[in-house]
């Protein structure tokens, strides 16, 4: 085969190979609007999906991400009242993710590049249903600490490096914990303490230290654009968790991307 033939056929691959990528998080990203709306208010996960005004059950063919959106034009099929914009937000958004995270992580192991995307669909609810409903869910954090564990695992860190950790992450809570504290609960929930633990243990503690920093300039940046345009007051409580996640995958992803990055421009 002709080298030219060759490279066509290798592109040609490995883009279909994301825009299968891509279609997977479409679908997860479906399924994560469920998880995002439905643990909030202690709904059951089980069961089909309905219209959040008339209450009737979605037909299959109306399940289809983003596509069904755009065929009812954003309305439901019965009562013909808007579809939050949430729903497909959401689904492109975890498509983009999943096709990231692969095209920048550069570990040979499939498992944790399979990892990547549990903790990312993780964090995609944490985000969203902090922000819409101001509630971390216990169950999510339980399953993101849980990921972050065998992440650190099959990254051949070893049973004191991951023993260290569990105490960095203890470092990374405390400074979220004592806002929780003097605070009384009115600047930080504790749902944002648990959150701020579980980055600490996936990122250790500097790493996490920064990710918190970035959460704060960030939340600080968002928090008085909504107070000078009036959105919100200066007793107004905002989600924090989101900023949180926001510097954490800053953290965690931005060393995949430098190490996709730097021998692209060396190269």
């Amino acid at each position: 085969m002709l080298p030219v033939t060759r490279y066509i056929l290798m592109l040609y691959t490995e883009n279909m190979y994301f825009l299968y990528l891509f279609i997977i998080g479409l679908s997860i990203g479906s399924f994560l609007n469920v998880l995002i709306d439905r643990i909030p208010n202690r709904k059951s996960i089980n069961g089909r999906s309905y219209c959040d005004h008339c209450k009737k059950q979605i037909r299959n063919i109306d399940l289809i991400p983003i596509f069904s959106y755009l065929a009812l034009k954003g309305k439901c099929r019965f009562c013909h009242k808007k579809i939050s914009i949430q729903y497909p937000i959401i689904e492109l958004l975890t498509g983009a993710v999943f096709v990231l995270i692969f095209f920048f992580t550069q570990e040979s192991e499939i498992i944790i590049r399979i990892l990547n995307l549990f903790l990312a669909s993780f964090f995609i609810v944490i985000f969203f249903s902090d922000l819409k409903y101001q509630i971390i869910s216990d169950g999510i954090l339980i399953f993101t600490f849980i990921t972050s564990l065998f992440l650190l695992i099959f990254k051949n860190l070893t049973f004191a490096q991951i023993s260290f950790r569990l105490i960095e992450g203890f470092g990374v809570a405390l400074l979220i914990l004592l806002v929780y504290l003097f605070s009384k609960g009115r600047s930080m929930g504790f749902g944002d303490v648990k959150l701020a633990y579980v980055a600490g243990f996936l990122l250790g503690f500097q790493n996490g230290m920064i990710s918190l920093y970035l959460a704060f300039i960030s939340g600080g940046i968002i928090g008085l654009y909504l107070i000078f345009f009036k959105k919100k007051h200066l007793k107004s409580k905002i989600a924090f968790g989101p900023f949180i996640i926001f510097g954490a995958a800053i953290i965690y992803f931005v060393d995949k991307v430098s190490n996709f990055v730097i021998p692209f421009f060396q190269y």
